[in-house]
C-alpha cells in the first residue's frame, strides 16, 4: 500500500483531516506527518484532532512517499510562510505522483508556483488566488488534473476519499 506524507500545522480543519487520514489508513495505507517540526502536536482550528508531527518538512525528499495529501484550515496559510514546505510541495507536484487536497491547500501549490495552466478546485475565499496563479477554478466536489485531485469543501469528503483512493491504486 501506499506511504503518505501528510503535510499538516497547526489550526487545520479537523474533518478535513480525521475522515481522509481514517479512510487512508483503512484501506492500509501509511500516513507520516510532515509539518514544521518533528516531535511537535499541531492542533485542529476546533480543538477536537490533535496530530504529531513525524518528520520536519526540511527532512524529507518526495522519493520517500507514493503521495501527498494536505488538508485545509489555515494550515496551509501557516506552512507557506516557510520555505521547506513550499519546496516539498512543488516537488511533489513536478514529480508527478499524486497530490491531494482540500479547500485551502491550493494555498501552498500557489506558493510553491506549480498551478499555471492546472485545472483545481478551493474554498471560495482563494478562488481569485487559484485564477491568479494561472489555473483554471473549477466549482466541483473533486477536480482532478493529472497528478492533482482537490476537492471544495467538508462536505466533498466523502467523495474526496473515494476519488483519492482510485487514483492511488491507479498510481501504485
Amino acid at each position: 500500500m501506499s506511504k503518505i506524507a501528510v503535510l499538516i500545522a497547526d489550526m487545520f480543519e479537523d474533518v478535513e483531516y480525521a475522515e481522509p487520514a481514517e479512510g487512508f489508513k483503512k484501506a492500509g495505507h501509511t500516513l507520516i506527518h510532515v509539518g514544521l517540526k518533528p516531535g511537535a502536536v499541531v492542533r485542529g482550528k476546533h480543538n477536537r484532532e490533535k496530530v504529531l508531527i513525524d518528520r520536519s518538512a526540511d527532512d524529507v525528499h518526495v522519493a520517500e512517499f507514493d503521495a501527498l495529501f494536505i488538508p485545509g484550515g489555515y494550515s496551509p496559510d501557516g506552512l507557506r510562510a516557510h520555505p521547506g514546505p513550499v519546496k516539498f510541495v512543488k516537488d511533489f507536484v513536478e514529480s508527478g505522483k499524486p497530490v491531494m487536497g482540500i479547500c485551502h491547500a491550493a494555498q501552498l501549490l500557489i506558493t510553491a508556483q506549480v498551478l499555471g495552466g492546472r485545472r483545481v478546485t478551493g474554498w471560495v475565499s482563494i478562488v481569485q488566488d487559484i485564477k491568479n496563479a494561472g489555473a483554471d477554478y473549477v466549482d466541483q466536489a473533486v477536480v482532478e488534473d493529472g497528478n492533482l485531485l482537490f476537492s471544495r469543501n467538508p462536505g466533498d469528503i466523502p467523495r474526496f476519499i473515494e476519488a483519492s483512493l482510485r487514483k492511488m491504486k491507479e498510481a501504485g
